[in-house]
């Protein structure tokens, strides 16, 4: 088990505890909103991280750009940073542009200096 996937299953123990201890629901509502997005992130980077493996312009894309070598933690980095610039306002607008953006087609764009 990776660090994003322990972060994501301890986060999601601290929400049933506390729907169980009955505590405040906006709290309860923030947290469920944290996990999604970070479970979403942690989705896509894996996702990205297995498919550019073999692709060394998709690792090589990542060094330019300033991530370093081709790791899940440096291909997270990318996705999360990359994220915070897609288009939408609000929690749902927000984790569908996560779900749906193509960040492998992000990596072949060309490097702006």
């Amino acid at each position: 088990m990776d660090d994003y996937s322990r972060e994501i299953s301890d986060l999601r123990a601290e929400i049933e505890a506390m729907q169980e201890a009955e505590e405040d629901p906006a709290e309860i509502s923030e947290l469920q909103m944290q996990l999604e997005i970070l479970t979403e992130l942690y989705r896509r980077a894996t996702e990205l991280y297995s498919r550019g493996q073999e692709d060394l312009s998709m690792q090589q894309s990542l060094k330019v750009r300033g991530y370093g070598d081709w790791t899940l933690e440096n291909v997270y980095a990318f996705i999360y940073e990359s994220s915070v610039d897609l288009p939408g306002q609000g929690h749902h607008a927000f984790v569908d542009g996560i779900r749906e953006e193509d960040f492998a087609e992000m990596l072949n764009e060309p490097v702006e200096n």
